[in-house]
């Protein structure tokens, strides 16, 4: 029998509460229901009612009347089921994070009061920019605002007429790359490489060409060996994913040259340049730049938090008009709502201040990642110690050993390991384990480490009853 809200109309009501039932398979197809003498008895209701929710049912499909025997449930009821519906449900909602999964950034008590306190103030005086349509590069202030950062920080040659304000670096390249290549177009990417932005150059149509990266990253050279005919080329030159090495200036030197030769462009995804912890941040590839042939991405959900939503590109001129018709097509312009805030951020040195702390928590944690592994994994892991950035690469040494058996064994334990053999394009891939740092109290990556340790040292997960591996290398239990 169904529960009724205590207020409402109670024919309405009575139809939600039995149509529930039905959705959830409770009530099953031919189910006879009882009679509205006896809900109406049972729920304290008029009969009339009763009859009328009865009425309702039939008339949507949910329920058939038969001569002489009552009211059953329609053979065919034209719904999902609220069962599978929740299931679907629950596969969408955000795992919670475990230690070492990668894109995590830790809440700073101090920035987070202060962007309370900026977004208050600008709320509180609300422009008209909040309720009409407006550029769809973003509001001035803010595009002001980051290119005057990118211009003192990165060394990107710009002014606010090119920023786009995007809602991440993975929204600016899909920007980019749907407005610059036509189907079948070569791009070219790094090998190994970022996976969404392979998936997204490759939903724009383009033909994705890996160019392994070595040690001074990718190779303009063996580009051209591989397809000289290439439209662009994506590249993380600063701090290469997931290898983390930085191109080198004569590798630099010699993208721009090819870019320039064959009438081609460069996207430069920088996405966590700020956090260095030796020594400056690198200049951007954008900088060097005397071409205008690099499109520029960058984001604040590394810095700051992703739950902001906040990026940008820095578009060449010949390139604007195409990206911005692009955006029309999607999502006409950026959210105002946060815009003057961040651009206050920004503006008041709140950013700058930010950065410090960041980097010193995050440091703390990469060492305690680091000396866990020294500890645990000696002799099973290879982890070096980057200079820059939120993740590190640790290499397996047994080369009999996968990293996506260890990669699922770890997930199964609560600890977010990627396995690094998945993310080679064309290139023979090797075998190693991508560990984010970032966002974890230092005392829980100690943990991660010690059970990374012991899994490593476990025979191979193949062929044990009930392991599988998911399509990203990842692993399921």
């Amino acid at each position: 029998m169904p529960v009724l809200p205590g207020q409402g109309p109670r024919a309405r009501a009575l139809y939600a509460a039995i149509r529930g039932l039905i959705e959830a398979g409770l009530a099953p197809s031919g189910a006879k229901l009882p009679t509205t003498r006896d809900f109406a008895k049972r729920l304290g209701l008029s009969r009339s009612a009763a009859v009328d929710a009865f009425e309702m049912l039939k008339a949507e499909g949910f329920a058939e009347a038969k001569v002489g025997a009552g009211t059953f449930v329609a053979a065919a009821v034209p719904i999902v089921a609220a069962a599978r519906a929740r299931d679907r449900r629950a596969d969408l909602e955000a795992a919670p994070p475990r230690p070492c999964d990668l894109g995590a950034a830790a809440p700073d008590e101090r920035t987070m009061q202060t962007l309370r306190k900026l977004l208050s103030r600008r709320l509180s005086r609300a422009g008209p920019q909040h309720f009409h349509y407006g550029d769809p590069r973003g509001g001035l202030l803010l595009r002001e605002a980051i290119a005057a950062y990118l211009r003192s920080a990165r060394g990107v040659r710009c002014d606010a007429e090119q920023v786009v304000v995007t809602s991440g670096a993975l929204h600016g390249l899909n920007l980019v790359a749907r407005s610059l290549l036509s189907p079948g177009e070569a791009v070219w990417i790094e090998d190994p490489c970022y996976g969404k932005a392979r998936a997204a150059l490759a939903s724009a149509g383009a033909r994705v060409v890996g160019v392994p990266v070595d040690g001074e990253g990718l190779d303009p050279v063996l580009g051209e060996a591989l397809c000289a005919r290439a439209r662009a080329v994506y590249v993380t030159p600063s701090h290469q994913f997931p290898l983390g090495v930085a191109m080198t200036m004569r590798r630099r030197l010699a993208l721009i040259d090819w870019a320039r030769r064959s009438d081609a462009w460069i996207i430069e995804d920088d996405y966590d340049s700020e956090i260095r912890f030796a020594g400056p941040p690198l200049t951007a590839l954008q900088g060097i730049d005397d071409s205008g042939r690099v499109a520029y991405l960058g984001t604040f959900s590394k810095a700051l938090f992703p739950g902001l939503r906040v990026g940008y590109a820095v578009v060449p001129e010949p390139l604007m008009a195409a990206v911005l018709d692009m955006r029309s097509r999607t999502d006409v312009q950026p959210s105002t709502l946060a815009e003057d805030a961040i651009a206050d951020l920004l503006n008041g040195g709140h950013f700058a201040a930010h950065l410090r702390r960041a980097r010193r928590r995050i440091q703390a944690s990469r060492d305690a990642l680091v000396e866990g592994l020294a500890a645990h994994a000696h002799g099973v892991l290879a982890a070096s110690t980057p200079q820059q950035g939120l993740h590190l690469i640790a290499r397996l040494a047994d080369p009999s050993r996968r990293d996506i058996e260890i990669a699922a064994a770890a997930h199964a334990a609560g600890v977010g390991v990627r396995a690094l053999s998945p993310m080679f394009v064309d290139a023979r891939p090797w075998d190693g384990l991508v560990l984010g740092f970032s966002g974890y109290a230092p005392e829980d990556l100690r943990a991660a480490a010690v059970k990374i340790g012991a899994l490593v040292r476990e025979p191979p997960l193949a062929g044990r009853p009930g392991f599988r591996t998911s399509p990203d290398g990842a692993g399921v239990g």
